[in-house]
């Protein structure tokens, strides 16, 4: 049996509404793959009826979308978390680093394709950067982090270090990378 969508508001309703085919169609799509997803399976799944799915969305297309639009949001927000910890600030960058090098890591195939294009892309992406460099400054004005290359420059560096975490055979590859990408933001004291 379907679940009862209803909340209390239709702000509520929608938003549950919208976070069920949001979930329906990602399981369907790691299921079947997204070739094999289909606007009845995704109303079926979600349990409404198609008419309202296509009051929400016009194609599942546009709802994969709208799911790593908020999954990448969830991720950015995660990050923020580790940014403002407490802990030292090599501590707070591996944390980011062993995050932002894990989400690299489970995607590929015809969805991550897909799904890694867009504004959305470019906002997450900027917002790592961000965040980073954020981190950067802080250690750069505790002399720990070198200071002879602007912090926007060695973020760049960094999410494009991280970003060969693709490629990587294991686990331990990738915090062999994440220790080398470290050890280049170090000062020589640090």
């Amino acid at each position: 049996m379907p679940p009862k969508l209803w909340s209390a508001t239709i702000d509520e309703h929608r938003h549950d509404v919208t976070a069920a085919i949001l979930d329906a169609t990602a399981v369907l799509a790691h299921e079947l793959g997204i070739r094999k997803v289909t606007m009845s399976l995704v109303a079926e799944r979600a349990g409404i009826g198609r008419a309202t799915l296509y009051k929400y969305f016009p194609d599942v297309e546009s709802i994969l979308l709208a799911w790593h639009e908020r999954e990448v949001s969830h991720h950015v927000e995660q990050l923020a978390k580790l940014r403002d910890s407490d802990s030292d600030v090599f501590e707070r960058l591996r944390a980011v680093f062993e995050r932002v090098a894990q989400g690299r890591r489970d995607h590929g195939g015809d969805l991550a394709a897909m799904l890694h294009r867009g504004a959305h892309m470019h906002r997450a992406h900027d917002a790592v950067r961000t965040l980073i460099r954020d981190l950067l400054v802080s250690g750069i004005g505790s002399g720990r982090i070198r200071s002879d290359v602007p912090p926007d420059e060695l973020a760049s560096f960094c999410v494009h270090a991280l970003s060969a975490a693709n490629g990587v055979p294991s686990k331990g590859a990738v915090r062999r990378l994440i220790t080398v990408t470290l050890d280049a933001l170090r000062t020589h004291g640090a």
